[in-house]
């Protein structure tokens, strides 16, 4: 559980008439880990892809072109059999390829037609104001004709030009059309420019603009339900072949894959060599497998896992269900090495612990808590399940936390009675019970429940031991570690020395406080500096002021956990304040006060998501792992294909 699984490196050898067989069975078994191999200048060349794989391809290319075109989508369906996908995969393909391009060639057509009417349109649209047939702004020997935006009616400045000339002006759109004898066309364009007359192409068509954009829209509309007709047919053709297209991508898929595996794989003119890894466990059913597909031809054999294999080790966790979602916030900092602690089973208790201090709200606990569980059930995505089970996870602990504290989206249930007073509760007599003063803060009574508001100090306190019990137990892991890696010497001086300067410091304390002698402090202190200096060398001294930067870096969890109850506090007051401002109609302040609460705790509510993670998940990635995490392991990958659309009976 805290440890990744242990695995195996295996070779597998051959003669060449067998690997086919044997990758066949490597990649139904889905557990081998290949090695690439990598051409050194021996007599092992990387393989050659087999001879199928040139017209599988085509067909996966043709049967995602078609997909695409369908626009098939990743959805859940029946399994189908291999064998009755594979027998119907030629005609299908064919009889879809054509029905499709049919199709697809009628709808470029009309997709072509419709832009040009949009283009025709375009060009029509200014003249509609003018209603005057197209033929006549064009074919005159003696007559120019100006057509185009002008600022303001050109009629007045034309006229002292001359008075030979026809204008039609429409105001309202600023166009403008002229016929005037060629004589005077240089001057009128002089008197136009002056106008800011920006000339306007005239469409080469023939009729009234308005009635030929009235003939185009009917047009359109044909074209439109031509195009609607074509869409119908091609959603009928992706009903109807849907699960056989993605039952016969995933089957290419995986040929495609197997035909691959030879420029993984080292050969000899007539044999192969297939290097890589597996999990222990597993080794003797893989074993049986490439046994059974090549009647015992070829050879299995585990390898020694050397010191310059263990960084090659991929890595598989080895966790229990529950804590599988934790894996993802692992998968974002790095696997564990192969030597290493895996430590998402701490992260499993600790994660959530943070976020439940920090946040420690009921309302918003079963707010998020409803949330995680609706997106887990609407939801398929295999990615978003394991962030919902995090967020469940979390909002159990804020849960847990919330009834510690007392608190209901912002509220406190329990009245609190302190030095200024009896601060009422939203639960009607409900007190909170004391207990003890505070033996970190003069004033501060330690009570059920716990109100943060008004025991700052002790929570300040009680963070940073906190966070010394985490970082502790950080450097115990690390102490393991480096036993795992380079031998119990290493791990004393290296880890040990950590925990020796931080019992040093506890002793002087002590000492300071008249309880034992201060020297006996300061000599355990001095021991544990030699010894992180024998371990780490001179960063090991350096770094000696991070043990209280870390520490104090836990006190976030009160710091945010109470930017949070200020926020819903404000919303709450302002929202109760506007139902009974005064001289203001109480129905419609009801109506505002009840939008700003819903508002107010809607933004509270998706801060509480993200604050609360991120600070937890910084404790986690920099003062925890910081003390014993390396990280950086491969992913175990093994060659094979999880089967989601087709079935081997």
């Amino acid at each position: 559980m805290l440890k990744p699984k242990q695995m195996t490196r295996a070779v597998i050898v051959g003669h060449k008439n067998i690997l086919e067989e044997t990758v066949d069975a490597l990649h139904k078994a889905n557990l081998f880990h290949i090695e690439d191999f990598n051409e050194d200048g021996s007599d092992l060349k990387i393989g050659k892809p087999f001879e199928s794989g040139s017209e599988t391809s085509k067909k996966l290319v043709k049967i995602r072109s078609i997909a695409s075109l369908l626009g098939v989508k990743d959805v859940a369906v029946e399994k189908q059999s291999p064998a009755a996908v594979c027998s119907q995969l030629d005609n299908c393909l064919d009889t879809l390829d054509e029905e499709l391009e049919v199709l697809a060639e009628k709808k470029r057509v009309l997709e072509a037609e419709l832009k040009e009417i949009s283009s025709s349109r375009k060009e029509l649209l200014p003249f509609t104001t003018i209603d005057l047939d197209l033929d006549l702004y064009r074919g005159y020997e003696s007559l120019a004709v100006f057509a185009g935006h002008v600022k303001g009616d050109p009629t007045p400045s034309i006229s002292q030009v001359t008075s030979s000339y026809k204008l039609y002006y429409d105001q309202h759109s600023g166009i403008a059309v002229i016929f005037v004898i060629k004589d005077k066309a240089a001057e009128v364009s002089e008197v136009l420019a002056k106008a800011l007359f920006k000339e306007l192409k005239v469409p080469a068509l023939s009729g009234v603009p308005s009635e030929l954009i009235a003939g185009l829209e009917l047009k359109e509309a044909d074209i439109t339900r031509h195009m609607e007709a074509i869409d119908a047919e091609i959603e009928t053709l992706k009903l109807k072949y849907a699960d056989f297209i993605l039952a016969s991508n995933e089957l290419l898929s995986i040929e495609i894959e197997k035909s691959q595996a030879p420029l993984r794989i080292a050969t000899t003119e007539s044999s192969f060599l297939i290097d890589g890894w597996l999990p222990t466990d597993q080794y003797s059913e893989m074993e049986q497998t490439v046994s059974a597909a090549t009647n015992g031809r070829a050879f299995v054999s585990s390898q020694e896992i050397t010191k310059p294999d263990i960084k090659k080790v991929p890595i598989e966790y080895d966790n229990p269900k529950v804590v599988t979602p934790l894996q993802e916030i692992m998968n974002l900092y790095g696997r564990p090495t192969y030597k290493e602690i895996d430590p998402s089973s701490l992260i499993f208790i600790t994660f959530p612990l943070f976020y439940g201090m920090i946040l420690g709200d009921i309302g918003y606990a079963l707010i998020l808590l409803g949330f995680a569980l609706a997106i887990k059930k609407l939801v398929s995505s295999d990615a978003v399940k394991p962030l919902m089970n995090i967020l469940i996870y979390c909002q159990i602990s804020t849960l847990f936390f919330g009834i510690l504290y007392g608190e209901f989206l912002g509220y406190s249930l329990a009245s609190y009675h302190g030095e200024h007073g009896t601060t009422p509760g939203l639960i009607q007599g409900f007190d909170t019970i004391e207990l003890l003063a505070s033996p970190f803060a003069a004033g501060e009574i330690i009570g059920f429940p716990l109100h943060r508001t008004h025991l700052v100090m002790t929570f300040i306190v009680a963070t940073v031991l906190v966070g010394l019990i985490h970082i502790n137990i950080g450097y115990l892991v690390g102490f393991i570690n480096e036993n795992r890696k380079h031998g119990i010497s290493a791990a004393i001086f290296e880890k040990g020395s950590w925990i020796v300067v931080e019992f040093g410091i506890l002793l002087a304390v002590l000492g300071y406080l008249g309880m034992l002698p201060v020297i006996v402090g300061a000599i355990v202190f001095l021991i544990g500096v030699v010894m992180l200096v024998k371990g780490e060398g001179v960063k090991g001294p350096v770094e000696l002021p991070s043990l209280l930067s870390n520490s104090l870096s836990y006190t976030r969890i009160i710091a945010v956990g109470l930017s949070s109850i200020y926020i819903a506090s404000t919303v709450n007051l302002i929202a109760f304040g506007m139902i009974w401002q005064p001289g203001s109609p109480i129905g419609v302040m009801t109506i505002f006060a009840i939008v700003v609460f819903i508002f107010g705790h809607t933004l509270n509510t998706a801060l509480s998501i993200i604050a609360p993670g991120l600070h937890a998940l910084r404790l986690q990635y920099v003062e925890f792992f910081g003390k014993f995490y390396e990280g950086g392991g491969r992913k175990y990958d093994p060659f094979g294909y999880i089967r989601k659309y087709t079935e081997e009976k």
